[in-house]
């Protein structure tokens, strides 16, 4: 190679160490990494106190951030010090190496190269462990609290007579106690282990003794600990045994002691712990025989009788003594498991009464004006009508309403309580008319307005809409004044920054309504610390430098009503469906809140996520978030989250609930009491579905009380399918208002229906007074049908058999229009059931369903009318007789109108000139894609064609009659039309009418 270093007489060129100016260099850089690394890992502490602080609940994210720092230390340290305490004495107890085996100089090398290092390594090792072992501690902060603030339940478990709070609170603690002491014993036992071989104390392949001394006495102690441990394990697995999950004829998830666990298991696992207890002693005198002989021999006695008796033994009791005589055998056992569960869920109250379920023979007469206070019928599906409140309210694309809406009960102007269906009008990112960064989360940043209708009558805009009692854009009603706009929802995922320089879209309606928000929910922005904290957090470099952000920008995330209450009160299991009340001239979510343990001894568990799934948890409503086992439930706290502000107020709701307490104990300021629930809100609150559908479930099996029935399952039910939807699974409940058998007044209810196992007629009928306001709520009655009747199933597949549905779907396949059911609606009526279900079309011109017909089935008749007062005329066989329509129809039905309409050629001509310049004006509307002008003109026209059609003087044959609405004379043959929606064409009604008027 040429020397290209200019040899003797060229430049030197040194290769080194680089200049000082490189090396502050780079050392400036690396602090700066190291800096920036530290400021990310800070950033989300510093954000998520500020969140704490921003919503009043700073004491929550102290009492958790403490008390994981308090578990991560000690239970780390504890973990260090075993591991190191155990290395630095195996190293110290080394022999001298006197005597260089071949194996001892192949691990020479290895005790020359960490021999520098020594320290470092011990020091490296205990710490990674120490921080392995702290983090998983930290995660069993709830059960650390629950130990140190446990309430007696006041109740005793059968088997060992102790509370129940030992197996709820202190139970899971000694488990995890153990566990952490089984990990630090065995590691420690590795580590010295591995020691003692490194530097001579353990031999393999030497000649002589396999160990020294001091390493057998070293290594005796740590296995003496082990099977102390173990013993101290067989001790509590005594006490596990009644709450242990197990499979069994009777139930599944059968949990607490059969006859084999108490006369097998239990006086095994006793005689376990007493040989364990030896076995560890002769591990420990081992320090002074230095010998293996007598442990050994201990240890193997132990393990065989682990086999044996803890093995061995329970199956021989079970083959020979149990299975001959099974159910007598476990009979004591199955009552105890009766008893638990019916507590531990709530359902020990449950009053069950036989019904014969047989349609009753009275006078028909009777029967109608029975049915007229039976219930108040919902025609009105929160299910399904979601479509025609996004079609008719929506307003705009940005908007959105629930899939599934929410009933409720709200006082009409006459004071008159009535079911209420009610969704709010939410922000829809995904429909702004340009997607940015500014518009997004600066610009559009809230709903507007409730929306509600009755949920017993039908609006005539068009007929067989929802009879809307709070609409528009703001919206006006029965609702009065209140402040509509909607900052937090169930449908508000992203991030807004409000209240700075740049203004909010407020709404759209006859121009644009700009506004800033007043609230002080959210973090303030006006640092620059703050905004780099989220810039970093939220990962959006355009907080830090945005000039839409300054004085007074606030920041609100966590917008869900589910995500604000988890993150106040992270002790608490979420029903998986809030609801928005009017209360006080605001907007509150409110949203139930469980407390749960699967502790409870002898208490079947249960997984909340599949227990609470049904027909509509696919996609239009979420489970409870907990997937894990329980087998302890209380509604104990409703929680409400303001609309506006986004406030959260926990309240007191099961005053006796101990695993309440015990988080009040430990949380302190957190929940308020029951007594400051103001009336106003009391009045909203209802009884939770998720609880229900988890209650439901278990009175499946556990609505018998007696152990050999039981047993058998002769008597065991099943949730129905929902017979109304494509998609399977379990009806869902719904509220109503209606009267049980006995009852002089409706009561607002929580209802469901089940059938025999493995049979589809109807096997009982539930409900629960859903009321929060009675005295009565809670109060859970039980029909069981003992006579054959239709089930839900059976009535569904009648209704679709009928000639009349069968006529009725062919005729709506020359509209390209489809059927669909609303929910199917059992009420007892004099010692039968009555069903009740709602018809909706949709196709055509109208792309969302409006109600068209109503089913009702009653014994073995079912009809299919026009309208709700029709067919409970029709299935008891009576004319109009003159019986006042069902309580909460103040309106009439589809079809009908309170006062007689106007007649003759004059208010036909009006009438059809009225038609003419309403078409005219919605042409004009949808050349300018003024949607709520076309609206308008669409309203005007059915209005008008109405007008006409009850002008003519004869109204034509049954035939001119359709879904409830009379036709107009001529060849004109309109339809319900409909707000189109995007660049929808006027419907075939308005055209028609153009020719009539022509």
């Amino acid at each position: 190679m040429p020397d290209r270093g200019g040899g003797p007489t060229g430049p030197r060129i040194r290769v080194g160490r680089p200049s000082r100016r490189a090396r502050t260099l780079l050392m400036t850089l690396g602090v700066l990494a190291v800096l920036a690394m530290a400021f990310v890992m800070f950033a989300g502490f510093w954000t998520d106190w500020l969140w704490y602080r921003s919503v009043a609940y700073s004491s929550v994210f102290t009492t958790t951030l403490w008390t994981k720092i308090g578990l991560f230390l000690v239970f780390g340290l504890l973990m260090a010090l075993a591991i190191g305490v155990n290395v630095w004495l195996a190293h110290r107890l080394r022999p001298p190496l006197s005597a260089m085996s071949l194996e001892q100089q192949s691990l020479d090398r290895y005790r020359m190269s960490i021999a520098p290092y020594k320290k470092w390594v011990l020091l490296a090792v205990t710490a990674l462990v120490g921080l392995i072992a702290g983090a998983s501690a930290s995660g069993q902060w709830r059960t650390w609290l629950m130990y140190v603030n446990g309430t007696s339940f006041g109740q005793k478990d059968p088997q060992f007579q102790l509370d129940v709070s030992f197996y709820a609170f202190d139970l899971p603690w000694y488990r995890f106690m153990l566990g952490f002491g089984f990990a630090a014993t065995v590691l420690s036992l590795i580590a010295a282990a591995l020691t003692h071989y490194l530097y001579g104390g353990l031999r393999i392949t030497s000649p002589g003794a396999r160990a020294t001394g001091a390493a057998t006495g070293h290594l005796s102690v740590l296995l003496g600990v082990f099977v102390s441990l173990k013993a101290v394990a067989y001790w509590l697995d005594r006490y596990g045994l009644a709450v242990k999950s197990s499979d069994f004829k009777a139930t599944d998830n059968w949990t607490g002691l059969r006859y084999v666990d108490a006369n097998a298991y239990l006086p095994a696992k006793t005689i376990l712990f007493c040989i364990a207890a030896i076995c560890a002693v002769l591990f420990f005198a081992t320090l002074w025989r230095r010998t293996w002989q007598l442990p050994v021999i201990g240890f193997g006695l132990m393990v065989l009788s682990a086999i044996l008796i803890g093995g061995l033994y329970p199956a021989i009791v079970q083959k020979f003594q149990v299975q001959p005589n099974e159910q007598a055998k476990e009979a004591p056992f199955i009552q105890k498991n009766i008893n638990a569960t019916r507590d531990a869920y709530g359902i020990d109250d449950a009053r069950v009464d036989d019904y014969e379920g047989q349609a009753a023979t009275a006078d028909d007469g009777k029967l109608r004006a029975a049915a007229n206070t039976a219930a108040s019928y919902r025609v009105m599906d929160p299910n399904v009508v979601s479509p025609a409140f996004q079609q008719l309210q929506q307003r705009r694309n940005y908007y959105q309403f629930p899939e599934t809406l929410d009933v409720d009960r709200y006082k009409d102007k006459d004071g008159k309580e009535q079911d209420t269906i009610i969704g709010l009008r939410e922000l829809n990112i995904q429909g702004l008319p340009k997607r940015n960064w500014i518009n997004d989360h600066f610009t559009y940043t809230h709903g507007y307005g409730a929306i509600a209708a009755r949920g017993t009558t039908t609006g005539t805009n068009p007929t067989g809409s929802p009879d809307f009692t709070e609409s528009g854009l703001p919206s006006t009603g029965e609702f009065g004044k209140y402040e509509q706009r909607i900052y937090y929802g169930e449908k508000t995922q992203q991030y807004s920054i409000v209240g700075g320089p740049q203004k909010e879209l407020d709404y759209e309606e006859d121009g644009e309504k700009t506004t800033s928000y007043k609230g002080d929910s959210g973090v303030s922005l006006s640092n620059s610390f703050n905004r780099a904290a989220y810039a970093v957090a939220f990962s959006e470099p355009q907080i830090m430098y945005s000039g839409a952000i300054g004085e007074g920008s606030r920041i609100l995330y966590n917008r869900t009503p589910k995500e604000r209450v988890e993150a106040v009160a992270p002790w608490l299991t979420i029903d998986g469906d809030a609801y928005p009340a009017v209360v006080d001239g605001r907007i509150k979510w409110i949203v139930d809140a469980y407390t749960t343990t699967n502790g409870y001894p002898y208490a079947s568990r249960t997984t909340l996520g599949d227990t609470t799934a049904d027909s509509l948890t696919t996609n239009q409503r979420a489970v409870v978030a907990q997937q894990n086992q329980v087998n302890y439930i209380r509604n104990s706290v409703k929680a409400t989250v303001d609309a506006y502000d986004g406030k959260v107020k926990l309240y007191e709701w099961d005053t006796e609930d101990p695993v309440l307490k015990t988080w009040r104990k430990a949380f302190p300021g957190t929940v308020e009491p029951r007594g400051d629930i103001p009336q106003e809100l009391m009045d909203h609150l209802r009884y939770p579905q998720d609880l229900f559908k988890v209650q439901r479930e278990l009175l499946t099996r556990y609505h018998v009380e007696d152990p050999a029935q039981f047993y058998s399952g002769s008597d065991a039910w099943q949730v129905p399918d929902d017979p109304t939807n494509k998609e399977p699974g379990s009806v869902p409940p719904y509220y109503l208002s209606m009267k049980m058998p006995g009852q002089s007044e409706q009561e607002f209810s929580l209802t469901t229906t089940f059938t025999p196992r493995g049979r589809p007629n109807l096997g009982a009928f539930m409900a629960v007074n859903a009321d929060a306001a009675s005295k009565d709520y809670g109060t859970m009655r039980l029909l069981r049908v003992t006579s054959t009747v239709k089930g839900p199933g059976q009535v569904q597949s009648e209704l679709n058999g009928n000639d009349d549905v069968a006529e009725f779907v062919r005729n709506l396949k020359g509209t390209d229009s489809d059927i669909e059911y609303g929910n199917l609606l059992t009420v007892p009526l004099e010692g039968g059931f009555l069903y009740i279900e709602p018809v909706y079309t949709r196709g055509g011109n109208q792309n969302y369903p409006l109600l068209r017909k109503v089913a009702a089935s009653y014994g073995s008749k079912i009809v299919f009318e026009n309208n709700l007062k029709d067919a409970l005329n029709a299935v008891f066989g009576v004319e109009d007789d003159g019986s006042t329509p069902p309580p909460d129809s103040d309106d009439p039905p589809p079809g009908e109108t309170d006062e007689p309409p106007a007649t003759g050629s004059a208010a036909l001509k009006k009438a059809i000139a009225d038609a003419q310049k309403a078409y005219s004006d919605g042409e004009k509307a949808l050349q300018e894609q003024d949607w709520p002008a076309y609206g308008k003109a669409q309203e005007a026209l059915q209005d008008a064609l109405e007008r006409a059609a009850a002008a003519q003087p004869k109204a034509g044959s049954e035939g001119d009659k359709a879904d409830g609405a009379e036709k107009p004379a001529g060849d004109a043959k309109p339809e319900a039309d409909a707000e189109p929606a995007g660049d929808a064409k006027p419907d075939s009604s308005a055209e028609q009418a153009s020719d009539q008027g022509s």
